[in-house]
C-alpha cells in the first residue's frame, strides 16, 4: 500500500507524469472539461471534497512553479481566493520557491484548460474556484 498521503491512483498517476511547465487544473463542480483531456471526478456530494482540500493533498506530490487564475475570483470569490493563496505562499515556502499568480478571464481559463494533462474535479459549489497549476522542477 502506498505511503503518501496523495492516495488516488487517477491523480497520482498524472503527477509523476508531469515535467516541467505541464499544467494540471484543479476544479469546482461546474467547470466545463474539455472532451480531449483526462477527466479526474474526486466530486462526492455538494461540498465534499472541497476545492481547498483537493488542491492541499495534490500539492504535497506536485512541484509547483506557477499558477493561473481567472480574474474573477478576487471579486466573486474573495474568501476562497484569499485562502487559495495563503495556501500557494506556504507551499512556496516549503518548496524553496515562490510561486508566481497570474490571472486571466474566465473564458480564457476555460479554453487554457485544453492545454492540462488532466483536470481535477472537487464537490466545491463556490464561484470561480479553479486553479492551473504549472509543473516546476525540484532541482
Amino acid at each position: 500500500m502506498k505511503k503518501g498521503v496523495l492516495l488516488n491512483s487517477e491523480v497520482s498517476a498524472v503527477v509523476s507524469r508531469l515535467g516541467h511547465t505541464d499544467q494540471l487544473t484543479i476544479c469546482d463542480a461546474g467547470l466545463p472539461i474539455p472532451a480531449g483531456v483526462q477527466r479526474i471526478d474526486l466530486a462526492l456530494a455538494q461540498g465534499i471534497p472541497t476545492f481547498l482540500q483537493v488542491v492541499e493533498v495534490v500539492t504535497q506530490e506536485m512541484q509547483v512553479e506557477n499558477a493561473i487564475l481567472a480574474e474573477e475570483i478576487v471579486k466573486q470569490n474573495p474568501l476562497l481566493h484569499a485562502a487559495l493563496l495563503a495556501q500557494l505562499q506556504q507551499l512556496g515556502q516549503h518548496q524553496g520557491n515562490t510561486i508566481s499568480v497570474c490571472y486571466i478571464s474566465h473564458t480564457e481559463f476555460k479554453a487554457q484548460t485544453e492545454h492540462s494533462r488532466a483536470v481535477i474535479r472537487s464537490g466545491e459549489f463556490s464561484p470561480y474556484a479553479n486553479v492551473i497549476l504549472c509543473s516546476g522542477v525540484t532541482f
